[in-house]
């Protein structure tokens, strides 16, 4: 296909896009790809600026962070990205600014959220809360920055260490140094010391001989895989073992020397230059820029089989992958990085749901309410109300989708008193037969067909008729078209 021929079908694409949030794309390796139906694809939100990093809150929405804004959004399908914080210090240029983005494992106690981003000297990663990101701990500084080649990829692994991708900073040999943060994979405890059992005694260094690492994810039984890139000839995915040394600058894709571990994939880098990775059902996800496809590869304890590519030309480069809690596939573009043709409505995320499932629309979600009560961490609460006045609250169910055996709703809660509540409780009668399994925006329990859930510790406070929203899924017997009873909110 010409270029000219290219750009008109990305164009295309988008006037579809922005007419419906819903957009089918053909598949070019069939409708179950790695355990996703590539043909019920769907543009989850639009209007973000070069995102780069993708993480997930406990309530299942996601941050995203944008490079060269220096801002995090909280994306919900279905609804415009909400700006929740600006991180500052950030010195955005070339391929640095914000890059990745992770949240604790134990965010629900802690709520610390980290990033990695470019400062005016050097790379660093640094964590802060969403309510206070002026107030940042320094995990690592130091890290070399230059124009290009900033890494950027930060993880929690299975082992729940922090894992860091660094580039060479175009100094090829900070790759070979193991006193150099660069061209490297790092593991830290959360806190940035260096974990006992890392292989070089001492030393935050994981593996080494890395040009640029953008991407990170494990398989079922830990095993880490990251995506690389090469210079003029090869890009790279490599099966990422304690203590290896991958290469670089020596090797470019694969090499006859015995010092260095060989990539399981390569791709010419007009094909690729891949950014984030995922994993799910034994294959991986590769983000391609350049490529403009999200490369697909099955792996099996380390190998790799054949790739195959979806979404090629269709959303334009591609950034970010991730498995959401929502058991989707979610992907990043980044048409406004400087290097894409940008459509009206990019920068956009979109989501894949898994093959023979039910596909809810996401325009069926409520845009985030701009109350205190959908901030994902604690925001500066309203002020305090009066201790006398009448606290009391009203839940309005919905129900989102439903499909044999299984359904999906959600429940508003308000506050319909005249001052501020500081938790609220509800109760309400499932009919027989249902039970719900997963739910976010509340904590529940289930005795019999009656349910009670209380507020998460950041969504109690609502100001007069401010509301927040429950969401929750769960399997059904019989009708299912069955929906609670009985509902009842208390607000204290």
């Amino acid at each position: 296909m010409s270029k000219r021929l290219a750009a008109l079908a990305t164009t295309i694409g988008a006037v579809i896009a922005s007419a419906a949030l819903v957009v089918t794309q053909p598949t070019a390796a069939g409708a179950a790809t790695g355990g996703f139906d590539f043909t019920r694809a769907q543009v989850a939100t639009t209007g973000l600026r070069a995102p780069w990093g993708l993480a997930f809150l406990p309530d299942g929405s996601a941050l995203v962070s944008e490079r060269d804004t220096a801002t995090i959004a909280q994306v919900r399908p279905g609804s415009p990205p909400v700006q929740v914080a600006t991180v500052p210090n950030v010195s955005p240029g070339g391929e640095g600014g914000l890059l990745g983005i992770a949240v604790s494992p134990t965010y629900a106690t802690d709520r610390w959220v980290y990033a990695y981003f470019t400062s005016a000297s050097d790379n660093r990663v640094v964590r802060f809360r969403l309510d206070a990101p002026q107030s940042q701990q320094a995990i690592l500084t130091g890290i070399p920055r230059a124009q290009f080649h900033n890494g950027g990829r930060i993880a929690f692994g299975p082992d729940g260490m922090l894992y860091v991708s660094t580039g060479d900073a175009g100094t090829s040999s900070n790759a070979q140094n193991l006193n150099s943060p660069g061209g490297k994979i790092l593991r830290m405890t959360p806190d940035g010391n260096v974990p006992s059992d890392n292989p070089f005694p001492g030393s935050r260094v994981y593996s080494y001989g890395h040009r640029n690492v953008q991407g990170l994810a494990w398989d079922e039984a830990g095993r880490l895989y990251a995506t690389e890139f090469g210079q003029n000839t090869w890009d790279e995915i490599n099966y990422i073992q304690p203590g290896r040394n991958y290469g670089w600058p020596t090797c470019e894709g694969v090499c006859n020397d015995t010092r260095f571990t060989n990539p399981i994939v390569t791709w010419r880098t007009a094909e690729a230059s891949p950014s984030g990775l995922a994993h799910a059902n034994g294959t991986l996800f590769a983000a391609a820029l350049r490529g403009t496809r999200l490369w697909t590869v099955p792996v099996n304890a380390g190998t790799a089989g054949t790739p195959t590519a979806e979404f090629q030309g269709s959303y334009g480069r591609l950034r970010a992958a991730a498995v959401g809690p929502d058991g989707w596939l979610w992907v990043a573009t980044s048409n406004r990085d400087g290097r894409g043709t940008p459509a009206a409505d990019d920068d956009k995320i979109i989501r894949v749901p898994p093959a023979g499932g039910p596909s809810p629309s996401p325009s069926a979600s409520p845009s985030p309410s701009a109350s205190p009560s959908v901030s994902p961490s604690p925001s500066p609460s309203p002020s305090p109300s009066p201790s006398t006045g009448t606290r009391s609250c009203s839940a309005t169910y919905r129900l989102v989708n439903q499909w044999p055996g299984g359904f999906q709703g959600e429940l508003e809660v308000r506050n319909t008193g005249a001052v501020t509540t500081n938790s609220w409780t509800l109760t309400f009668t499932l009919p027989d037969g249902y039970r719900i399994t997963q739910m976010w925006g509340g904590r529940f329990t289930q005795v019999g067909n009656t349910v009670t859930v209380t507020n998460e510790s950041w969504n109690g406070t609502l100001g007069p008729n401010m509301t927040t929203t429950v969401g929750f899924t769960g399997t059904s017997s019989g009708s299912i078209n069955g929906a609670p009873s009985s509902v009842t909110c208390t607000a204290a």
